[in-house]
């Protein structure tokens, strides 16, 4: 082929390919950026989106709607207004339910700040031996409330592991009522719901340990601070945040406390439903051929209401805290 055919082909290349692409192929790939950039990622989150909404929202909503009805079970029932809410302050179970669980959070979330921070300070190395300790105290975490009941019913029992070891050493003379009193098997629940949450909150700590500075500790080390002040001094301001998230998680568990006593007296509330919480009176109004389902509804907007003031109350005081 001559010098002037190849010269001429590549003319006619250039030529092809300077081309403008036919309207429709442009729009095409238009369409397909559009699609991958600003709808395709909506549907991905739909699924998650309408399960959400269904079974959150939706039922949410619906708990609003009840809550002002006298509906059961069996029938739909009528709008009453706040008649409901007007009974649970005449409720017996109700009142003795709410100061169960205020008590309880009393109790329960001072120990869940700081037992848990203390804990992950102690094992924060990465030796063998305390990563044996981290997982330990981590167990009894994925333990199903089933196999807690067992173990905490055995162990405290009138004639249980506890009781036969104090009666050996000659400390008491008598059982201790832990499972058969009224504040024996609430303190009991309270010392069971620590230890459930011991390992969880710990880990908690420990990422938030992991950011603080490790000069911080030798500077403190170096103007003679030994462990416990450098403790108070460097790791709970480092943890501070942490310390407020954690007292906001550990006080939604503990006012809606239910499997710890549920299960320590076999769904029983304790002597004459004297340890009912409102999770468990909740459960009790609600469920069952006689529930009561719009007055169970009116019980968890105030189960609500009385969290959310709660949280508002903790994120006031770590506001003026942090001022």
């Amino acid at each position: 082929m001559s010098n002037a055919a190849l010269a001429a082909d590549r003319s006619e290349a250039r030529t092809a390919s300077d081309r403008p692409e036919p309207m429709n192929t442009r729009h095409g790939k238009k369409q397909d950026r559009k699609f991958g950039t600003i709808i395709a990622p909506y549907l991905f989150v739909l699924p998650a989106f309408v399960i959400v909404f269904v079974f959150i929202v939706l039922a949410a909503l619906n708990t609003f709607r009840l809550a002002f009805t006298d509906s059961t079970l069996l029938r739909p029932g009528k709008f009453v207004g706040f008649e409901n809410f007007i009974k649970l302050f005449h409720d017996e179970y109700f009142l003795t339910a709410l100061l169960n669980s205020t008590i309880y959070v009393i109790c329960v979330v001072p120990f869940m700040v700081i037992l848990p921070l203390i804990l992950a300070y102690l094992v924060k190395g990465n030796s063998r031996i305390m990563g044996f300790f981290r997982t330990a105290f981590y167990m009894p975490v994925v333990m199903s409330a089933v196999v807690v009941g067992m173990i905490w019913t055995n162990l405290l029992d009138s004639a249980g592991l506890v009781n036969s070891v104090l009666k050996a050493l000659k400390i008491i003379s008598k059982p201790i009522p832990f499972l058969t009193d009224r504040w024996g098997v609430l303190f009991s629940s309270m010392f069971v719901t620590i230890w459930l949450g011991l390992g969880y909150y710990m880990v908690i700590y420990l990422t938030a340990l992991a950011n603080i500075d490790e000069s911080l500790y030798e500077a403190a080390s170096l103007d003679g601070a030994g462990p416990v002040r450098q403790f108070i001094y460097v790791t709970m301001p480092g943890v501070r945040s942490t310390m407020m998230l954690i007292m906001m998680l550990s006080t939604i568990a503990a006012f809606r406390v239910f499997n710890e006593i549920y299960v320590l007296t076999n769904g029983s509330a304790g002597p004459g439903g004297m340890d009912m919480t409102m999770s468990m009176l909740i459960k009790r109004e609600g469920t069952g051929i006689q529930a009561r389902t719009g007055y169970a509804s009116a019980i968890s907007i105030v189960v609500l209401v009385i969290v959310g003031v709660m949280l508002i109350v903790q994120q006031i005081i770590q506001k003026r805290g942090e001022d």
